[in-house]
């Protein structure tokens, strides 16, 4: 079924790995929720052999455990959760494994804009059905959210400080009052929420100012910020992860050498404390420097490596692919990314052996820098 989607949800994709949890789980579940808070933990997490399971769960979210317990106590609870991050930090594939592993169903989803309205969190109106009908539940088109409140199951809602100020206020009634009345209908014309609703919202802490979450809104949700990951060892494990199911997507069987990806984790580690460094914004990349964004560097290398290339993984094309995914404003990055070839790579490339990865790093980072310029 995986094979006929692009991306499948993860209740989808984990399937199987839900199922056999869910078999031998004998843990007791909040509301409706299809495994325990246990369970849902040590599938977002993976299991150790201490947990004595008969099979290996892997870990599919990589963070602090505590994050992900906090998140899961407050989902246990009747308080909206809020995940708030930079981007790239892993805040939707939360939210999205929470509810895959809780209630089986991660796509009622709500994607926060400027155009978002509060039809898109309520309810809008099939206009043809009410011409012929007249106004009535089966004329009413709920929104994911309204769908989540009478199944009893999370809903989410994407980037939330970018919707305008009149739909964070129609949240506010949902997540306090739990229902939602239809004042165009006569009876029939309030939506409670089942046990088991509850809301998983995502905020992009660099957008901050967008649309500033009023008080009254910030009461009703838990927040956890989720930080960027700086531990080499674990943004590995990420980078492993996500490339693994890259490959098996487009199946290609590829090797990504180890010493490519250090150059890869070190080059946006020495990114980073540039960027921390700096005195104003013309200094830093426009990019996040995210682990999303590391991912997204090596997948650009490995299909330029499988289409146009040999189908060996070059460092030649790891830095130029570095540099066409960073260099988004021009000149302001490409001058901050030369300025980081010749004081950071160039030295490293020196000190490498004489068939070292930073050597061609260095020269696919310089021609991309030059084409570009």
């Amino acid at each position: 079924m995986t094979d006929d989607m692009l991306r499948a949800p993860a209740e989808v994709k984990y399937a199987e790995e839900l199922d056999y949890l869910e078999s031998i789980d004998d843990g007791p579940k909040p509301f409706s929720w299809r495994l325990s808070p246990r369970m849902v933990r040590l599938f977002v997490l993976g299991s150790e052999r201490a947990d004595g399971l008969d099979r290996e769960i892997p870990q599919k979210w990589f963070g602090d455990r505590s994050f992900v317990e906090r998140s899961i106590v407050t989902l246990a609870s009747d308080r909206g959760l809020l995940l708030i991050g930079d981007p790239g930090t892993g805040k939707s594939w939360l939210a999205e494994l929470l509810s895959a592993a809780i209630c089986r169903n991660s796509t009622l989803v709500v994607q926060g804009t400027a155009g978002t309205t509060e039809d898109h969190i309520k309810y809008s109106w099939n206009v043809s059905m009410v011409i012929a009908k007249g106004q009535s539940r089966e004329s009413m088109i709920p929104s994911p959210i309204m769908t989540a409140m009478e199944g009893g199951v999370i809903g989410r809602f994407e980037e939330l400080t970018r919707s305008t100020s009149d739909v964070q206020d129609a949240l506010i009634s949902i997540l306090s009052e739990k229902y939602v009345s239809i004042p165009e209908l006569d009876t029939d014309n309030i939506v409670f929420a089942k046990p088991g609703f509850s809301i998983i919202a995502t905020a992009n802490s660099r957008d901050r100012g967008v649309n500033d979450l009023s008080s009254a809104l910030k009461r009703r949700f838990n927040f956890v910020r989720i930080p960027v990951v700086t531990n080499k060892r674990s943004e590995a494990e990420i980078v492993r992860f996500r490339t693994s199911e890259l490959l098996r997507r487009h199946a290609i069987e590829l090797e990504v050498p180890p010493s490519l990806l250090d150059v890869l984790l070190q080059s946006f580690a020495d990114l980073r404390a540039a960027a921390a460094s700096a005195t104003s914004d013309d200094e830093r990349l426009e990019s996040a420097l995210s682990t999303a964004e590391q991912i997204g560097v090596l997948e650009d290398a490995i299909l330029h490596s499988q289409f146009f290339g040999d189908r060996t993984l070059r460092s030649e094309t790891l830095g130029s692919s570095l540099v066409g995914s960073l260099a988004r404003r021009s000149p302001e990055d490409l001058a901050i990314l030369n300025k980081f070839w010749h004081g950071v790579v160039e030295p490293r490339s020196r000190d490498d052996d004489g068939d070292g990865p930073w050597r061609g790093f260095l020269d696919g980072g310089r021609q991309a820098i030059s084409t570009l310029s």
